[in-house]
């Protein structure tokens, strides 16, 4: 056996991200982790410098969606731990492979409350699936493949690795450590056999996909099931991506406001295939959806961690598998019945279809829909949190996966950072980012970053003055009482031009499309600011209707 070269922790620890097959980075800098930045200088790997801890983060969980393995992001201790923590987070409820490395003090110093000093284990603990320190630099390849590991085995999620900077200095002859490829559990031929006679005894399955590990090929093989066997197929709180809305077995999304029609699908249902997801708050509708802990109808509940089976809901038949290897398991069993998934569909097309005209010159919904049929079917869309997602999620057609960057976790401020990765890492793709006012000033300051990067990414910016979500509650629960919920906005076209990128004003629905076409034409990183009407707050009810509303419950 070769010996193995002496190299520094930090030079050790970026061949581990190489040996990982890590093509890029993101990181705000500090001076804690100087060692890590000057062995990534002639790496090869990708490096995008950020504004902001917290966009970094983001990005980095954006990567993890979109590869399936560990998104990468270094920032330094102290505030930069703190900041990063959002993106944490997001990685934790959203079920993303993440791992955030934090610079460290010098283990000399620990425990006399040193210049930024946090205990990384004690802070990130409730959040992170795993958080350490490495000591040794010896032990760093073996510590990056047990993070990778839990990161993406499992039900995936953040790991936080924290660097003390001396560490990083010293020297060890250790190898590296092999590429990490997570377990996969598959369905047991009884579990195949089980589900075949319940598939067989039902006359109203609905399927219901979410949650991560799914695959292409995945998605490929249950929508092919799905239409021999007559399966409607829902999917959960934007995970849209992961069933095409074209195909003639798709019956909508169970989120925010969904479709009545699909929420008495799910109820009648006599069986309902849960694959991959848990059905938490969002789509269970506050958890009103099915009883707890017997949900009511017989549930086969498909998971990779054998955790959240019986977690919540107790199934009827509990299956330990990643989506991919239950999908490639499908039994094929004799349907009863005809039709289901047909007029499953047709519901969600007459959902969809066309947006109700809202107040206001400028109609959000027709942007919406001009947008589903201009932009490509590999286009990506990213959007953070508020109100105006739900027109996105009621009226676009995500027809491909690996399309769709949104935050289950309801985190504002994610999609901006999130196109800047889409992006970076498909730069022959259209990528745009809807983000609402209050939204987007989350994390603008990442519009930056892709100027720096010639990231032309397309940023949509629907203003209408005021942190719309909390407003629509503010209306529901104090009616007219309106307190610390109103916005002045910037001029958002000049932000964008003042930061080297294309800017649009958009004030009529007609001024939309030509807009977005300058947009895409400059070459540019660009940003569109929409003027919206504050009393078109959501796709079926104005601000002044739900003010009535909750005013007529007062009085009565």
């Amino acid at each position: 056996m070769n010996a193995s070269p002496a190299r520094t922790g930090a030079q050790v620890l970026v061949d581990q991200l190489l040996a990982q097959g890590v093509e890029r980075v993101t990181c705000v800098p500090g001076e804690s982790y100087l060692a890590v930045l000057d062995a990534l200088r002639d790496s090869g790997i990708d490096v995008l410098v950020c504004r902001q801890e917290g966009g970094a983060a983001i990005m980095a969980e954006a990567a993890g969606k979109l590869t399936g393995r560990p998104g990468i992001c270094f920032v330094t201790r102290g505030p930069g731990a703190t900041n990063a923590s959002a993106g944490v987070h997001i990685a934790r409820q959203d079920s993303t492979p993440m791992i955030l490395f934090v610079g460290q003090i010098a283990r000399r110093m620990r425990d006399r409350e040193a210049f930024q000093e946090v205990d990384y284990r004690q802070m990130f603990g409730g959040v992170a699936k795993w958080a350490v320190e490495i000591d040794e630099a010896a032990r760093i390849p073996e510590i990056l493949a047990r993070a990778f590991r839990v990161a993406m085995q499992g039900r995936p999620g953040p790991v936080v690795v924290a660097l003390p900077e001396d560490m990083l200095d010293d020297v060890a002859a250790v190898a590296d450590a092999p590429r990490v490829v997570p377990a996969a559990p598959a369905p047991s031929p009884e579990d195949a056999a089980r589900l075949r006679a319940l598939l067989a005894e039902a006359r109203r399955p609905v399927a219901l996909l979410g949650g991560a590990r799914w695959t292409q090929d995945a998605v490929a093989a249950l929508a092919a099931w799905s239409e021999r066997h007559d399966v409607p197929v829902a999917v959960s709180f934007r995970r849209a991506q992961l069933f095409p809305a074209d195909h003639p077995n798709f019956a909508g999304e169970l989120g925010i406001g969904p479709n009545p029609a699909l929420l008495a699908r799910i109820k009648d249902s006599d069986l309902l295939l849960m694959v991959g997801g848990r059905l938490s708050e969002m789509p269970a509708q506050s958890y009103g959806l099915l009883g707890i802990p017997n949900p009511g109808l017989p549930l086969v509940h498909v998971h990779p961690d054998a955790a959240e089976l019986g977690r919540v809901y107790q199934p009827a038949l509990a299956i330990e598998a990643t989506p991919g290897t239950f999908c490639a398991a499908l039994p094929d069993f004799a349907p009863t019945g005809s039709g289901r998934a047909a007029e499953a569909h047709a519901a969600y097309r007459a959902w969809s279809e066309t947006p109700e005209p809202k107040p206001g010159a400028f109609q959000y919904g027709e942007a919406i829909t001009w947008l589903r049929g201009r932009l490509p079917s590999d286009a990506v869309i990213c959007n953070g949190a508020g109100n105006f997602a739900t027109w996105i999620h009621r009226y676009y057609r995500f027809r491909a996966f690996g399309t769709q960057l949104a935050p289950t976790s309801g985190s504002m401020g994610y999609g901006l950072p999130a196109a800047v990765m889409a992006k970076r890492s498909h730069p022959h793709r259209i990528v745009v980012a809807l983000a609402g006012d209050g939204d987007v000033m989350m994390t603008v300051q990442e519009f930056a970053t892709a100027v720096q990067y010639g990231v032309a990414i397309v940023v949509v910016v629907l203003d209408n003055g005021m942190y719309g979500t909390i407003r629509m509650h503010q209306e529901r629960e104090y009616p007219g009482r309106v307190s610390a919920t109103e916005l002045r906005n910037p001029d958002f076209a000049a932000l964008a031009r003042a930061c080297g990128g294309h800017g649009e004003h958009v004030e009529r629905t007609g001024d939309f499309a030509p807009a977005f076409e300058r947009c895409l034409a400059s070459g540019l990183p660009a940003m569109i600011h929409c003027r919206v009407d504050p009393e078109a707050l959501t796709p079926t009810m104005t601000l002044a209707a739900i003010r009535e509303k909750a005013l007529d419950a007062q009085r009565g």
